[in-house]
This record gives structure tokens, sequence and C-alpha cells, in this order.
């Protein structure tokens, strides 16, 4: 990562206030761009395309991390919603950037994007092999629009706008709503919380046999940062940590790492969601030479110690 390119440069980032944009704003900082702009919701209602071209005006870079995601069960109470709202934020953004004259547009899309039967590792060119498996397809979809988007912008306008397709992250700071978060802070919660209030089990969704990637989201915004320097191509690039764990190994290793004494019971009647999911990384290496470098046991670590100590709010 360099200063220099950053200190020529006027960045947005929307969802600088969420999890991810969080870590990302506080290294962007760091680097001390020309001026860092982060629009926050609901004064800035990116579905609105008028808010879309306020937001780009004077701007070089657009990082656009904004998006409504959640796990499983979300997905299933709002898929209308997962659809709409990522769609139509993707569709004004990129549009008035265009029109503003905005030299780069990195859009963060979803490893949900690939279809639900996929070759493991999954490789870049097998994204369009397949619909998406159905629990997250409307959302999946809707973020993978951004890169058809963005091709077809290319093609037409010499637009330059990349596409990232990270697996899920996880790390300090996540959201542990049990409304709406993904599979390892709702682990963390369950499983920190039934320790605290001594229960003799935890119910986990699922069979437990489906395995996930997961990155730490201090290596996430390493990489959206070194794609955003080097990587200036139309072809997406998987971002992952290239680490591939069981949902049963990760509850029994988050139970492990909590010091909970109970036992873990499977609701089997609950989705499992995509069979596997592994990305292979290496072309995101080749290009902007990213890597991730957290172990994911260290990373557990963090992210437990973090929840311990600030996480009271979604104690109830």
């Amino acid at each position: 990562m360099t200063s220099k390119f950053w200190r020529s440069r006027r960045v947005l980032v929307t969802g600088g206030h969420g999890f991810l944009g969080k870590h990302l704003v506080r290294k962007l900082e760091n680097l001390k761009p020309k001026s860092l702009y982060v629009p926050q919701y609901p004064e800035f209602d990116l579905r609105n395309s008028d808010v879309c071209r306020k937001v780009v005006q004077d701007i070089d870079l657009v990082l656009h991390l904004a998006a409504k995601v959640g796990g499983i069960g979300l997905n299933q109470r709002v898929p209308g919603e997962m659809f709409y709202d990522n769609l139509i934020m993707g569709a004004h953004l990129m549009e008035e950037t265009r029109k503003a004259g905005v030299k780069k547009f990195v859009s963060i899309g979803t490893v949900c994007a690939y279809p639900k039967i996929t070759p493991v590792p999954f490789t870049e060119d097998h994204l369009w092999d397949g619909f998406p498996e159905e629990t997250n397809a409307p959302y999946g979809i809707a973020k993978k629009m951004l890169l058809v988007q963005g091709q077809a912008y290319r093609k037409q306008y010499g637009f330059n706008a990349i596409h990232l397709l990270p697996v899920n992250m996880y790390g300090p700071g996540d959201n542990f709503d049990p409304k709406s978060s993904h599979v390892i802070p709702a682990l963390i919660k369950k499983f920190v919380d039934a320790k605290e209030k001594h229960k003799k089990s935890v119910t986990v969704w699922g069979t437990g046999n489906p395995t996930r990637e997961f990155l730490f989201v201090e290596d996430g915004t390493e990489a959206i940062i070194l794609a955003s320097e080097r990587y200036n191509d139309p072809e997406p690039v998987n971002i992952g940590s290239n680490y591939e764990i069981s949902i049963r190994e990760l509850a029994e290793l988050i139970r492990k790492l909590v010091g909970y004494r109970g036992k873990i019971s499977w609701n089997r009647s609950k989705p499992d969601g995509q069979p596997r999911r592994k990305l292979d990384v290496s072309l995101a290496k080749k290009k902007f030479g990213f890597e991730a470098k957290m172990t994911f046991k260290n990373g557990l670590e963090r992210t437990i110690t973090w929840y311990i100590k600030h996480g009271r709010d979604h104690r109830n």
C-alpha cells in the first residue's frame, strides 16, 4: 500500500459506517487521501438517484461498500428488499459516478453470487455457470449486476469499474444482532451468552455439514486498498483466506475458545445454505499482490475478545 497514491485522490466510501466500512475508513485515514467523504444512511439514502448525484461530486475514486446484508435468516425474511435495495443502490451510484466523470469505481460483490453447485475451489470463470443458492439468490444476483453494469460501462464509456468477490468477513465490531448477523458473530453470541447464563445447550441451525471460507476484516480492507491502487481490469476477482471449515467444526472451535462446556444441538429443520464455499484466490495475488495474513484461530480469538468487552448492546 502506498500513501502517495492516496494523497492525490478524493475518495468516497459508501457504507463507511458499517462493519467493513469502519475498518476501511480507519485504514484510509492513515493513508491520508486528499479528501475522504463518508456519507451516512439514512441522511444519505443511495436508493435515491439525486442523493447519489450529490455524493459523487468532486470525487476521484468511489469505494462502494454500502449494502443491505445479513445471514440466512434475514435473506429468508426480506428477499425482495435484499434484491431491490442492493440492485438500485448500485445502479444509481454507478450511473451518477460515470456521469460525474469519476476516474474509478470499486464495487464490493459477494461469494453469494456464485452458483449453488460450483466446483471447489470457486474460480472466477465459474461465476455464470448456474443459479445461486436459493436462500440468498436475490441478494447475490443483485450484487452481481454491479459486475454486469461495470463491464457494460467499460465497453461503452471507457469507465474504469472493478469488481471484487469477497467471502464473508468477520472480526471486532461485527454485527452481533441475531436478527441479521452472519454465522460467526451469531455463534459467538450464542456461546458467550450461554456460558454467562449457564445454559446446558446451544442450538445451531442446519446439519453442520456445509463448509465455509471466512476472511478477517483487516485482511479484507487490505485487499480493497491494494485493488484500488493496482487493479484496473474488467474481470471480477475473488477475495478470500484460502481456508475452508465446516459449520460443525466452526461451532466446536468457537465453543472451545469461549470456554462453554454445554452441548450443541442441531436444528435440522433450518436451511444449510450452499453446500460448500471456498474460493480460488490466486488471481488476487497475481494481479495486485493480496494474500490473507490472519490465521483463522487468531482472528476468532480477537473477535470473541471484542464481543466480551464491547458487545453488551446485543446480549439480550
